[in-house]
């Protein structure tokens, strides 16, 4: 299914090996996209069941042991909706995508679902010893290393290391490319 339709703002993902430093990346960035003055949104794949309640606190008995569907937790400063979905397959992106309020934000980042096809930033340690992911992933629009790469590429390269060089690229190839789109974002 092609996320067009559901893209509202600009969309760029980070894919990579657990270890690599997807998370560690992103919160070097984030502070710098807020000092532009961007409103981000984050989408992060875990690949396990996950809790964020505590066992204990009235929501969590009340979702475990009220065996709900969803519950939505509100206060003055935030507030989360716990859907449980009773599915044993991973998501897609399509299928959570819409759960943000993209009319709030001017970029959303993706942690993980590197096997979809969206525009993606690989990042690779080459010292991990694991694979590129490019060669068979026409989705990866750059590379960030933090060494050489074992393979030729014409694809752009960044400093892993460098967050100011990877958000640049991030203004000048998601954000302004995103801008520039004919797509019909009304959608």
């Amino acid at each position: 299914m092609s996320l067009h339709p559901l893209i509202k703002v600009p969309l760029v993902g980070f894919a990579a090996y657990s270890g690599t430093g997807k998370t560690t990346l992103i919160l070097k960035i984030l502070p710098l996209l807020k000092a532009q003055g961007l409103r981000v949104g984050v989408i992060k794949h875990a690949h396990h069941q996950f809790e964020i309640d505590q066992a204990g606190k009235d929501s969590y008995r009340i979702r475990k042991e009220g065996e709900v569907e969803q519950l939505l937790i509100a206060s003055r400063q935030r507030w989360v909706l716990m859907t449980e979905t009773g599915q044993t397959d991973e998501p897609y992106l399509h299928q959570v995508l819409p759960h943000l309020n993209q009319e709030t934000l001017d970029l959303v980042i993706v942690e993980g679902f590197k096997h979809e096809q969206f525009p993606k930033i690989e990042l690779y340690r080459p010292s991990l010893n694991k694979a590129l992911i490019f060669p068979n992933d026409a989705s990866i629009i750059a590379i960030a290393s933090d060494a050489p790469l074992p393979v030729e590429t014409t694809l752009p390269r960044l400093d892993l290391n460098d967050a100011t060089d990877i958000v640049q690229f991030i203004e000048a190839n998601i954000i302004r490319c995103f801008q520039a789109s004919p797509i019909d974002k009304s959608l």
